[in-house]
């Protein structure tokens, strides 16, 4: 009887969160199972990856009492419930502890540990990439050094040559150029066993093999000991100068395992996907076969080298080679969710609203707060700017990352960075999850100085405001040692006009 039981029970838990087969699926994971090409892990924190799901996405860890929270969809096939992050992590913080797999194979990924090339990992913070996806404000993950997920003992996944294919949706101005950020098959013992013992998307802007053309970021194939644009690793494709500063980027890799891969990449939110590559295995002894392990990576190289930074938002991989026509209809499909798209609220100081901050002193009434070049500055936007301009001087107002009851501001157009200062100036800068970060990141609002407008304090020097002075922005006392202390102006300066967002 005990042993019956035992079989039912791992049946039922085989089928929870199990998507059942659909006709004509309308989401990523349907598509490929039409076209005889099944997912085989399918992770994502934003939305369902089937049209029938309806499981957990991912898993929270609050750091006030080490308690769990599984967050789920707001309904079958739908988005993630942030909602639910937001109430289970009130008042401290989260770290993502376990991204779900939603296929039935059930290879969720947890903190990688130690590897040949890097120390243990730690989680992601939970809050530091919020997104609008679908009209829902849901979160990515966003990954910084040190941090990376895994799973060793999977099912289904590729190896020993076997075909497959993966893509990922990712931030194309999240990068950098450190090894290694992936997402795919790696190594089951976290270390460098051989080439042809990866088979993992990678996306970042380092260039293994010269020459590499452009500034990038490339879409890459890391195939363990390289990260190949081509089959001698160098980039043959002189027009594949990377995707640029596109916000959100589709990256994807199809191989054989035996003689064949491809790269292929697309805007996120608009348009069709690009190749390439499409040829050859590399050249170099070991990859012709493959001799793929099976284990799933995220965020580092197969050994935790994990020096890279990176989003990820969705991604997938199959059991064989999907068509081209499959991949055209997921790239459809991921395009018309609408990635970072307007939050639906603009021009006032409420979580989720889009504004600009506009400079209320005589001199410069018709100038914004914009980041350039990473740092905070003013400068005039007109209804003729650019439209980097335009979205460089946009902001969405997010719940202060130390306070709830104050505001952090996420750049427009590099989601899950924000304005931050670092020895009193602003920056915009990734949000890596530490407390330092959090109060730098978070400033408190009041009436305007002058008598008009909104004044910003900051949280972590209360007496120091958001202020602009030769054209740059900085958090500044009313008379001081620094020169953007002077008190000349200085109630002008410091007061802001909450305006309508130039971006649209």
């Amino acid at each position: 009887m005990l042993a019956v039981l035992s079989v039912l029970a791992a049946v039922v838990a085989l089928a929870v969160g199990t998507p059942a087969a659909t006709a004509a699926g309308s989401l990523p994971c349907d598509v490929y199972a039409a076209a005889g090409t099944p997912c085989v892990a399918a992770h994502s924190l934003v939305r369902a990856l089937y049209s029938s799901y309806n499981g957990s996405l991912y898993q929270v860890q609050r750091a006030s009492d080490s308690a769990t929270a599984n967050i789920g969809l707001l309904a079958a096939g739908g988005y993630a419930n942030a909602a639910a992050q937001d109430s289970f992590c009130s008042g401290t913080t989260c770290i993502i502890t376990k991204i779900y797999d939603q296929s039935a194979r059930h290879n969720d990924l947890t903190v990688e540990g130690a590897g040949g090339a890097g120390a243990a990992d730690v989680g992601a913070p939970a809050d530091a990439l919020p997104v609008t996806v679908g009209g829902h404000q849901v979160y990515g993950l966003e990954i910084s050094a040190g941090m990376g997920y895994r799973d060793n003992s999977t099912s289904g996944v590729a190896t020993d040559g076997a075909a497959e294919g993966m893509y990922m949706v990712t931030s194309g101005t999240h990068v950098n150029g450190s090894c290694c950020f992936d997402y795919g098959n790696a190594e089951t013992n976290n270390k460098d066993t051989g080439n042809g013992h990866m088979d993992a998307i990678n996306f970042g802007t380092e260039c293994w093999f010269s020459p590499c053309y452009g500034q990038g970021p490339w879409v890459q194939a890391d195939l363990e000991n390289g990260l190949f644009q081509s089959d001698s690793g160098y980039s043959k494709n002189t027009s594949n100068t990377g995707t640029g500063s596109m916000p959100f980027v589709t990256a994807l890799l199809k191989n054989n395992g035996q003689d064949h891969f491809a790269l292929k990449y697309g805007n996120a939110q608009s348009g069709g996907l690009t190749t390439t590559y499409s040829g050859g295995e590399p050249t170099t002894s070991g990859y012709s076969p493959m001799h793929q392990e099976g284990a799933i990576v995220l965020g580092t190289g197969g050994d935790n080298s994990n020096g890279s930074i990176g989003s990820f938002f969705e991604g997938v991989m199959t059991s064989g080679i999907p068509t081209d026509a499959a991949d055209d209809s997921v790239q459809a499909n991921i395009v018309s969710v609408g990635y970072g798209g307007a939050t639906g609220s603009t021009g006032s100081l409420t979580a989720g609203s889009e504004i600009s901050l506009r400079a209320t002193t005589s001199c410069c009434t018709t100038d914004y707060i914009r980041h350039q070049n990473n740092a905070a500055v003013i400068s005039a936007i007109t209804s003729s700017s650019s439209t980097l301009d335009k979205s460089d001087a946009t902001w969405i107002v997010r719940r202060g990352l130390a306070d709830s009851s104050c505001y952090s501001f996420e750049s427009r157009n590099y989601p899950g960075d924000f304005l931050r200062h670092y020895n009193f100036q602003l920056y915009r800068q990734p949000m890596f999850g530490t407390t330092q970060f959090r109060q730098d990141a978070t400033f408190c609002a009041g009436t305007g100085k002058s008598g008009t407008g909104t004044s910003f304090a900051s949280y972590n020097y209360p007496t120091r405001y958001l202020r602009h002075y030769n054209y740059n922005v900085y958090i500044a006392s009313d008379g001081g040692s620094n020169t953007f202390d002077s008190a000349t102006s200085w109630t002008d300066d410091v007061s802001w006009a909450v305006t309508a967002p130039w971006a649209p």
